[in-house]
């Protein structure tokens, strides 16, 4: 089964890694982080902002793709955090900056979920256009202090700064987009709003973001039963349904390109519940990232293909969630190594 869209292109663009070793020296983490998370390194912008980075992953994916300006319909941006300037449309920025024609342009929140989101309304979008057109993905995020602590404000994940990028495209590409599925469970909402009232202005009652906090006391009302009940069963309808959509078993899947948290937490959302084997998964590179908030499954997906690890005829479950919650699965079957891939 196949959508009749394909992928052209994937890209990442990451600054300098920082030791978790060296960061709980330095007291910016608690000290132990690296052995309880597993995360080894994390991306960290010493200045650019998510969408120069974002910008910067787009210019490789349009260079990678052999794509010109006239073939790109649409630009969608995701991202998370605050992203350098008020009240401005990072995702114009973007298109200006890497593409340089005049199609739409918009920019998507849904948190975590932001990229895969915009990889569903993509291929949508691309259903009904006409043949050879293609649509842009990026993803950018710097988490920056003081508003964000990237070791505390989300126990159990480090949070990144990089920018991503994927061409979706109804011509032909280096894989198959086989099926792609959304749900959502708005529910979970307040898990990462917590009970403060609406605020005025930015950290009008918190002086950061702190998603521990807002967690607990979501789930002190909710209760934690309900809370993981909902969690899980999002998640297995997601990858449920690109499994159907697709015609593939879960055991028929090659690789898994997980959102890049903490060990604890991919095991309880991922590891366990599907039975999957992490080597058959991108913990090895998210561990050596971290949470690249809208773009870890593009990073992943990048990784495995340059890396030369996904080989053609293998196919790929990409599993996005985010808070809201909202959840996407896409799977997609590798057709050939391109160019920029090396050789296995």
């Amino acid at each position: 089964m196949s959508t009749g869209i394909s992928i052209a292109a994937s890209a990442s663009w990451l600054p300098r890694r920082v030791r978790t070793k060296d960061a709980e020296a330095r007291g910016e983490c608690p000290p132990g982080t690296e052995e309880q998370l597993g995360v080894e390194s994390v991306t960290v912008s010493d200045g650019l902002s998510g969408p120069e980075m974002a910008a910067r992953a787009a210019r490789i994916v349009m260079a990678r793709s052999g794509a010109s300006p006239s073939d790109i319909r649409l630009v969608l941006h995701a991202s998370i955090y605050y992203q350098g300037q008020e009240l401005w449309a990072p995702a114009s920025y973007v298109q200006r900056a890497a593409v340089g024609n005049d199609c739409p342009a918009f920019w998507l929140g849904q948190v975590s979920n932001g990229g895969m989101g915009a990889m569903d309304l993509a291929a949508t979008h691309l259903a009904a256009a006409p043949e050879s057109s293609s649509v842009l993905i990026t993803t950018g995020d710097r988490f920056s202090p003081p508003g964000f602590d990237r070791w505390n404000s989300d126990p159990g994940t480090v949070y990144a700064d990089g920018g991503t990028a994927l061409l979706l495209t109804r011509g032909r590409g280096f894989a198959r987009l086989l099926s792609i599925a959304s749900t959502s469970r708005p529910e979970l909402e307040a898990m990462h709003r917590g009970t403060a009232p609406f605020g005025t202005v930015p950290f009008t009652y918190r002086d950061r973001v702190d998603l521990g906090a807002c967690k607990d006391e979501f789930i002190a009302e909710a209760g934690r039963s309900f809370t993981l009940a909902q969690m899980a069963d999002g998640q297995r309808q997601a990858v449920k349904d690109a499994l159907a959509r697709s015609g593939t078993e879960l055991a028929d899947i090659d690789w898994f390109v997980l959102p890049h948290l903490g060990r604890r937490r991919l095991s309880a959302t991922f590891f366990v519940p599907f039975g999957i084997d992490p080597e058959r998964s991108t913990w090895r590179w998210g561990r050596t990232v971290g949470h690249l908030g809208a773009g870890d499954q593009f990073s992943g997906l990048t990784y495995l293909v340059e890396s030369g690890a996904a080989q053609p005829g293998q196919r790929i479950l990409m599993a996005g969630v985010g808070a809201g919650f909202s959840w996407t699965c896409a799977v997609v079957e590798i057709e050939d190594r391109p160019p920029w891939a090396v050789a296995a």
